[in-house]
């Protein structure tokens, strides 16, 4: 067991887009508390927000294979369709969903305020998706942090 994780930490290819993804989820605390003057431990762990780490983590991995690889490898091939899809995904459906919470939240309040139960135990989530500047930045996270992991 101790030569599997010997093993996966050495390898750059899953090492670059984890701290890739480490790198964006400080910066963007970072950022929370900026803008909002609060922490927010959701900030450090959870989805949305400046940058995306979600893009940042794919691009990073991108950048790596095709250093690693080539950009004539399938692996390069395979990790770009791969951060096309998760990149258009953090736009697309997951910015939606939350703009459709923010949306479900404020109706539940008004619900609320005229004296109706409204059901709702879990705590719906806004920060989910992405605008296309938030994955911009991730994206050019992402690279620099694989230029730099494989300079390392």
């Amino acid at each position: 067991m101790g030569q599997f994780f010997k093993e996966m930490f050495g390898n750059n290819i899953i090492m670059a887009p984890f701290w890739a993804w480490i790198c964006s989820q400080i910066i963007k605390t970072i950022l929370y508390v900026a803008i909002n003057k609060e922490f927010n431990y959701e900030r450090l762990l959870g989805d949305g927000g400046m940058p995306s780490s979600h893009s940042a983590t794919v691009m990073s991995l991108v950048t790596i294979v095709g250093l690693t690889y080539g950009a004539a490898g399938f692996e390069f091939a395979i990790a770009g369709v791969l951060a096309l899809i998760t990149m258009h995904d953090a736009m697309g459906v997951r910015r939606e969903t939350g703009k459709q919470a923010k949306v479900i939240k404020s109706m539940a309040e008004l619900f609320e305020e005229i004296g109706k139960d409204v059901p709702g135990e879990e705590k719906l989530k806004e920060f989910v998706g992405h605008t296309p500047l938030q994955v911009l930045m991730g994206a050019i996270l992402g690279v620099i942090v694989g230029l730099v992991y494989y300079q390392v």
